[in-house]
């Protein structure tokens, strides 16, 4: 205190070039922070969805072949159709849903959008992150 009544009341400066050096870095902290862990949970909620999308699908077995005894396998239309369904009730911005030939393995790709709060400036638009979730139909 008794320096800067010394010096007349003068401020040189020095605080204000700290700041303006380390105030982009805090944002930018803050926004890896915020958005990086948003991103992260719409990663997650991608995954979440396509699992539910694959679980309702395997559950639509051609039932007649069950019944009789014989292997049992999907009914493709059945499990496309409750796939798609349940994936046009979801908030995902687009999806993909893929049978094997064999009738055995279902393959669902979802795209989430994610619109960032703090680093939303630097493109300007939402980040889409996908979740891709294969489902074999086990029977046991």
């Amino acid at each position: 205190m008794t320096r800067w009544m010394r010096s007349g009341g003068r401020d040189p400066g020095r605080i204000a070039v700290f700041y303006a050096i380390l105030g982009p870095a805090f944002i930018a902290l803050l926004g890896l922070v915020v958005d990086g862990g948003g991103k992260v949970r719409a990663l997650q909620e991608a995954h979440n969805i396509a699992s539910e999308a694959a679980r309702t699908a395997g559950q639509a077995i051609y039932a007649p072949g069950a019944i009789l005894g014989e292997e049992t396998v999907l009914d493709p239309e059945a499990a496309v159709a409750a796939a798609e369904a349940y994936l046009n009730a979801t908030p995902a911005t687009d999806h993909s849903v893929e049978l094997s030939d064999d009738l055995q393995q279902l393959t669902i790709t979802v795209e989430v959008s994610y619109d960032p709060i703090v680093l939303g400036f630097l493109d300007g638009g939402s980040w889409v992150v996908s979740g891709t979730v294969e489902a074999t139909l086990v029977i046991g």
